[in-house]
Formats: C-alpha cells, sequence, structure tokens
C-alpha cells in the first residue's frame, strides 16, 4: 500500500466510525436504527410467540402419544415455546425466545401390544437446553447533550430452539 491509499483507507475508517457515533432525537431514533438494523445486522424473521413469559409450561408428553404438530418445536424431544422479551432502550425492542418445556426429554418407546400405539415419557437421564445464538441489537444511549441517543450495535445471546443433551456429570 501506498501512502494515497493508506490515506484514503484511514478517511473511510474515520467516516465509518464517526457516524456510528451520530446523536438522534427522539422523532429520529427509530427511523435510524430501523435502517441500521436492515442495512447492517441481518434479522432473523419475526416468530409467532405461544405464550407470555411469565405463563407456566408444560412437557406436552401426551401429543406424542397422537400425531405430533408439524412444526419442529412441537416435534422435537425436547419441545420448546416462542415467548416475547422486550428490553426497553434496545432495537428492536421486543423479539421471541424459545422457551424449553421439558427439564428431560421425551423418549418414545414401541407398544407392541394390541392398540400399537407409541409410549411416550419424559426421561430425566437427559436435559433438554436452549441452543443459543448471538444477535445484534441496537442499544439507545444517551449523548452528552442529555437531550439526543446514539445508538451503540451489542450482541445478546438469544435461544432459537431446545435440544436434548445428556445430563451433566462432574469428573
Amino acid at each position: 500500500m501506498d501512502v494515497k491509499q493508506i490515506l484514503i483507507f484511514g478517511l473511510l475508517v474515520h467516516v465509518r466510525t464517526c457516524s456510528g457515533n451520530r446523536c438522534y432525537d427522539d422523532r429520529e431514533l427509530s427511523e435510524a436504527a430501523n435502517r441500521k438494523l436492515t442495512s447492517r445486522y441481518q434479522q432473523p424473521p419475526d416468530l409467532a410467540p405461544a405464550a407470555a413469559p411469565d405463563s407456566p409450561a408444560s412437557c406436552p408428553v401426551a401429543l406424542y402419544q397422537q400425531q405430533p404438530p408439524q412444526h419442529i418445536s412441537g416435534r422435537s424431544l425436547s419441545p420448546w415455546r416462542y415467548v416475547l422479551v422486550t428490553l426497553k432502550d434496545h432495537y428492536p425492542s421486543t423479539y421471541a425466545e424459545a422457551q424449553c418445556l421439558c427439564s428431560g426429554c421425551i423418549l418414545i418407546q414401541d407398544n407392541s401390544g394390541p392398540e400399537k400405539t407409541p409410549l411416550s415419557v419424559e426421561s430425566f437421564d437427559y436435559n433438554s437446553v436452549p441452543i443459543k445464538q448471538s444477535r445484534v441489537f441496537l442499544k439507545r444511549e444517551p449523548c452528552r447533550d442529555g437531550k439526543k441517543y446514539r445508538l451503540k450495535p451489542v450482541t445478546l445471546e438469544v435461544a432459537v430452539g431446545c435440544t436434548c443433551a445428556r445430563v451433566k456429570t462432574s469428573s
């Protein structure tokens, strides 16, 4: 790289980092956040929540005696539901997160009796554990003047599903 290329590169880096520190008033903030989220940070599709985060969850073992639902979250041996989570000073401020429905995992056992229906039980030899994915949010932070806000990218771990795992043992 020659001196001219270094100067141009330095100028581009400076412009890019300074634009990330821009302050927005209340009416500009949401629009700026949406623009940044769509242009710089790929967002997952919206998922339909099945319940509020504080509503009781139960392991749907009985459903496995019948035909399980079509969606993977209901067919899994470690089923989950989506709940809405709200972070007041973040964009997006509300998102869907997976919540495991069982502590153990659902095991399906063959029943060779006259009914020929499979028998399902929750086994605690295994654990249902969330699968987490890093996701970028924009956090609203006050600027020095106290009247405007800056958008700072932050990475949070979000549960996107659940899986069945062997129980942890200490060694």
